[in-house]
């Protein structure tokens, strides 16, 4: 059995559980959020003329919930073991995980990125991110509707790399500032445009690295019913 248990699927295992473990972290933290008040946490640093503004508290509700179950939805493609005789879970997770970004998650972030604080820097950064995550997992959908699986398997790759930003963006913030001693405005504008182009470099050197395929193969394996 252990020999079965291979590098590759050993480090997609340790990611998928640090990926599990940060979306239930964020779940506790968007909680407070759903009292609807404006002087909680990340509502603090916007002023009371943002906060009072309609389209940003939509924005910012809508991104908070639905980047919740893009997450888990997401990551749950990634385990095929999961959907043994399960194919219609699978591709309703997958319908779930697309329609969200598409419809929900990256809307609202570029809603979010035009209030965004750190000027121009910042707001074309989450505005290419947005664009970047909506244009993937669009691609990945176009490619599934052909049935071209693999580069299906390798856009949503990419896809859920962008995706991972929220994650990266707090991991590299408290890199650059506890071990870098990088300026707080230093470390926020650095981190707007590395957490997603950095995961998106790091998709690439797994596709090529043939994630993808292997992917795939564990579909192919595991038995399906409907």
């Amino acid at each position: 059995m252990l020999s079965s248990f291979t590098i590759p699927r050993l480090l997609q295992w340790l990611a998928g559980a640090a990926v599990a473990c940060f979306t239930i972290l964020m779940g506790t933290k968007v909680w407070p959020y759903l009292s609807f008040e404006p002087g909680i946490n990340f509502l603090t640093t916007k002023s009371e003329v943002t906060n009072s503004r309609g389209l940003f508290r939509l924005g910012f509700y809508v991104h908070i919930t639905s980047s919740m179950w893009v997450l888990a939805a997401g990551l749950a493609q990634f385990f095929p073991r999961l959907f043994q005789g399960r194919t219609a879970l699978h591709r309703n997770l997958g319908k779930l995980y697309v329609f969200s970004v598409l419809a929900l998650a990256a809307p609202s972030g570029l809603i979010l990125a035009s209030f965004a604080n750190g000027g121009l820097v910042a707001k074309v950064g989450f505005t290419l991110q947005c664009l970047v995550w909506w244009l993937g997992t669009w691609q990945a959908y176009r490619l599934a509707r052909q049935r071209r699986w693999e580069q299906h398997t390798e856009w949503m790759i990419r896809s859920f790399a962008v995706t991972l930003a929220a994650m990266s963006l707090r991991t590299e913030s408290y890199v650059l500032f506890y071990v870098f001693g990088t300026k707080p405005i230093e470390t926020y504008l650095t981190v707007t445009w590395l957490s997603w182009t950095g995961n998106l470099v790091l998709a690439e050197v797994v596709i090529q690295a043939g994630a993808a395929r292997r992917l795939l193969r564990s579909f192919h394996a595991a038995p399906a019913t409907r």
